[in-house]
């Protein structure tokens, strides 16, 4: 492919994380000095996701889940029912990849859990047929267990600002080079936060996301997006301006350009670019840091440093991810049929190219009137989620109220119906308390990096009904968070 395309002409190869792919990228750059081969920082996300899903909560959560929508959907009659009481709402949200698609849906679940739990104890339900059925008893229990609820709540706090991650990079308007450094560190910080900042309950996860990180994403093409980004290099200087950092940029431009007097060059106008100077100080680049995406504010302002623009511009151009050559193979082996598989090879590319790029023009026209990078959401989607988890569910500030002008709560009621799960003690010992997503582990050895309040970050394949769902569910969870603070600040 690099011999087709040409070696002048590739910046990057960004393969699948598996080992062979490892092996056959390190063999790449050593035949190639002058491109980097780069794992798909998709993947790794993916990965990421995988590894917290075996936590045990997470699993737990996640495999009721699964059983209550696949109960549902597998029944007309029940589906109708559900999306009456959901407002014609889905609970399955396909997503970028699997495990992202696994919490999603159970993001959903969480968005609709009054609605399951109202439809399961409605009039309606209980003369329907479902009460007879093994199957919907079941599906009753877990829904009106409230710790479910808490592996869910759980699980979405640790999860959610991964899977933003995750939507970002897999991106195609704009590359997510200059961002994945910064959303990364973006989003540990939002697990941190949604835990009150108790180690022990991330620390492990933490861990999980570092191991992956050390050793699959963290590339020198990242670091230098990183550096070269107007919008996260003048609002954080010290963080930008480290020796990790730094030494992926000089490594960037080493194999990057290979004249040694443009790399001369491209030294001295690095002076020039976090000094603001020239074109870089105009108040309209500076108002613009965080309008454009990072390769147009360069091509616009960077002829004040010609040398050190040509290189920014090509490394900010890149993408993070291989997903779309992915759903390439997956058109490729959607037409490789029986049917078809008497065609000869280049008719079949041929087929793949014409079917992929109809696909890929519906899904940029559909974009079209949207903009694609917005670390802040990173932050903000696990604020509707704070305040949960915290405590177990016998705590008034997890018990929700049935109806609004009644004392009646759920509680109450998973008690009555007997949903809760059976707590197993020897005699004379006292029940312990749930101590569901608590974990130790040694503390993260990742370097914060902070980036600026951007306003562009679009989620792909996200509905925006969903969005502004939650968006006017933020400041109930406000006030949630509030009033947990003050019951655990009286009961100490």
């Amino acid at each position: 492919m690099v011999e087709e395309v040409g070696e002048m002409n590739v910046v990057q190869v960004v393969t699948d994380n598996a080992s062979n792919y490892v092996k056959a990228g390190k063999l790449l750059e050593a035949k190639r000095p002058h491109l980097f081969w780069t794992p798909c920082a998709a993947h790794c996300l993916d990965l990421m996701l995988e590894d917290i899903g075996k936590v045990q909560a997470v699993k737990d959560a996640m495999k009721k889940c699964m059983f209550v929508n696949a109960y549902i959907y597998c029944r007309v009659p029940l589906v109708n029912m559900m999306r009456r009481f959901t407002n014609q709402r889905n609970l399955h949200r396909p997503a970028v990849t699997r495990f992202a698609t696994s919490f999603i849906t159970m993001s959903q679940f969480h968005l609709q859990q009054a609605n399951l739990k109202k439809m399961v104890t409605s009039e309606e339900w209980n003369k329907s047929k479902w009460p007879k059925e093994a199957g919907a008893r079941k599906m009753k229990q877990y829904i009106l267990q409230e710790g479910f609820w808490r592996n869910v709540a759980y699980a979405l706090k640790l999860t959610c600002p991964l899977v933003k991650v995750l939507r970002m990079v897999d991106g195609e308007k704009k590359p997510a080079m200059g961002y994945i450094y910064a959303a990364m560190d973006r989003a540990k910080e939002t697990i941190a936060k949604s835990f009150k900042w108790k180690k022990e309950k991330y620390e492990k996860v933490f861990e999980m996301i570092d191991n992956r990180w050390n050793c699959q994403l963290h590339q020198p093409l990242h670091a230098a997006g990183y550096f070269l980004n107007p919008a996260v290099h003048y609002a954080h200087t010290v963080d930008v301006c480290c020796e990790e950092v730094e030494t992926g940029l000089y490594n960037c431009i080493t194999r990057l350009v290979r004249e040694p007097a443009v790399q001369d060059k491209i030294m001295v106008e690095l002076e020039v670019f976090k000094n603001a100077s020239g074109l870089f100080g105009l108040p309209m680049a500076i108002r613009q840091r965080e309008m454009k995406s990072p390769a147009d504010w360069w091509s616009t302002y960077g002829s004040s440093a010609p040398n050190l623009r040509d290189f920014a511009v090509k490394v900010l151009s890149l993408t993070c991810s291989a997903t779309g050559c992915e759903r390439n193979w997956g058109v490729f082996q959607l037409l490789h049929t029986k049917r078809r598989n008497r065609l000869a090879q280049g008719r079949l590319n041929d087929m793949v190219f014409v079917k992929y790029n109809r696909a890929l023009q519906r899904r940029m026209r559909r974009n079209d009137a949207k903009d694609p990078i917005l670390l802040d959401e990173i932050d903000d989607s696990n604020e509707w989620l704070m305040g949960k988890m915290d405590g177990n569910s016998s705590n008034d500030e997890d018990d929700d109220f049935v109806h609004d002008d009644e004392d009646l709560t759920w509680s109450v009621v998973s008690e009555a119906v007997g949903a809760e799960e059976p707590s197993y003690t020897t005699r004379g010992a006292k029940p312990a308390k749930d101590n569901k997503g608590k974990g130790k582990a040694t503390p993260s050895t990742q370097s914060k990096r902070y980036g600026p309040s951007f306003s562009h970050l679009e989620l792909v394949d996200e509905d925006d009904d969903v969005e502004g769902e939650l968006e006017k569910d933020a400041s109930f969870w406000k006030d949630l968070e509030l009033e947990y603070e003050e019951s655990g600040s009286e009961s100490e």
